[in-house]
């Protein structure tokens, strides 16, 4: 579904992504690892069409979508729930969604996927008429997760899902990945929580300073020696 090519990122004399290559198939759950500033973020934001690569090829479908522009993706099937949650503070929860929804025209879909979104997130309906910016941090969480599916994506980009929410929580959104994923959604992930992560994805990509150093099925990549040790505290 998805394939990087020899991506290249640069933020001023920064070098952020180095020769960056990876795969996403349809129905994975892949996640991306590594330190802060590894590039995780950054791959993301250049496959979501926020950042344009220097050089390289970003695919989709076998269509070539380097440096198109974000919202030129959405129709085409991508959607990405950001880092930081990036809620319309202002808007309703209800307002959120809808906004997540604003390129669909059948009043039925609308009405389908926003039942979809509060019965993954029941917390959700309850604060259906409250400002987002009002909600804790993981319904927050939920509701860009839910905003972010409303336009049925083929690919779902996650961008740190897990950071900063308590425990319950982050059980709760990877048990919504897992089923995201069962309703034939294929989400790529990037998370600072290794651990769960990696119990969570089929494969994974392993980043530290902007290059892929080890790749391979998620349960191999969570037994390797070095991400042991620097990921996931182990020795």
């Amino acid at each position: 579904m998805l394939t990087l090519e020899a991506v290249n990122v640069f933020y001023g004399g920064i070098h952020a992504l180095r020769d960056v290559s990876l795969t996403v198939r349809a129905g994975e759950v892949v996640t991306l690892i590594g330190a802060n500033g590894a590039g995780k973020s950054t791959t993301l934001r250049a496959i979501s069409g926020l950042l344009t690569p220097a050089s390289g090829r970003i695919l989709f479908e076998g269509q070539d979508i380097t440096g198109q522009p974000a919202h030129s993706l959405v129709p085409r099937g991508i959607s990405m729930a950001p880092e930081g949650r990036g809620v319309f503070a202002n808007l309703t929860v209800l307002e959120n969604l809808e906004m997540g929804a604003y390129l669909v025209r059948d009043a039925e879909q609308i009405r389908q996927d926003l039942e979809r979104g509060f019965t993954m997130f029941p917390r959700l309906r309850e604060r259906m008429k409250q400002k987002a910016g009002t909600l804790s941090g993981g319904e927050q969480q939920m509701l860009a997760i839910a905003r972010a599916l409303m336009s049925r994506p083929k690919l779902l980009l996650l961008d740190e899902p897990s950071l900063g929410l308590a425990p319950i929580v982050c059980q709760t959104i990877f048990s919504t990945i897992d089923a995201i994923k069962n309703a034939g959604t294929t989400v790529l992930l990037v998370e600072q929580n290794a651990n769960a992560a990696l119990k969570h994805s089929d494969r994974a990509y392993v980043l530290e300073t902007g290059a892929v150093i080890l790749d391979g099925p998620a349960g191999e990549v969570a037994t390797h020696p070095r991400v042991r040790e620097a990921y996931l505290g182990e020795s």
